[in-house]
């Protein structure tokens, strides 16, 4: 399940609101410009499974969405427990940033944490099995997969050698991480 809990800046360790259902988590980041909407896996694929595997797996959807999106590049996070490097891992992607164009995010398998910092307000999204979630170029968010990393994310990039920006921001650390959620 889906769960999306939205946190004043004030107020980083408690949220103000959380929902579950899918419509008005949708609706509440329309309101923010951010997309979100369910779409069905057609394939089931087991996080650690390897990034050619995952995108043979899901070949025609995997090229329906770049089409979609207008991507030339596919990122696959494709992380279970027993990945060597889980902890430099999680590392690298907890620090806030923004990326220059939408940053288009399929969850796959598993679970993962995206908190999205809009304004005075940051909107914590847990997302799962079927999310697609599509932040705009330029804002602020940062992503956690948790101590013991279940999932397989792809991302859709529209140029190559495209990188995130830092933004040197270490509020991130203030909120509760995927393992501190319900």
């Amino acid at each position: 399940m889906s769960i999306l809990s939205v946190y004043h800046q004030s107020t980083p360790d408690t949220p103000n609101k959380v929902l579950t259902h899918a419509d008005d988590i949708a609706t509440t980041l329309a309101e923010q410009c951010v997309r979100f909407e369910q779409r069905e896996v057609t394939q089931s694929i087991r996080p650690g499974t390897v990034e050619a595997e995952v995108t043979a797996s899901l070949g025609e959807q995997i090229q329906a969405m770049r089409s979609e999106f207008c991507a030339t590049v596919l990122e696959v996070l494709s992380v279970n427990p027993e990945h060597p490097q889980k902890e430099e891992l999680r590392a690298g992607l907890i620090d806030e940033r923004t990326h220059a164009s939408d940053d288009v995010r399929f969850f796959v398998s598993g679970r993962g944490l995206v908190n999205i910092r809009i304004g005075e307000y940051v909107y914590g999204l847990i997302g799962e099995r079927g999310d697609l979630l599509i932040v705009p170029a330029g804002v602020a968010q940062w992503f956690d997969i948790g101590e013991q990393p279940n999932l397989v994310l792809v991302r859709f990039l529209s140029k190559e050698g495209e990188r995130a920006r830092l933004t040197g921001d270490k509020g991130s650390l203030d909120y509760p991480g995927l393992d501190d959620t319900f």
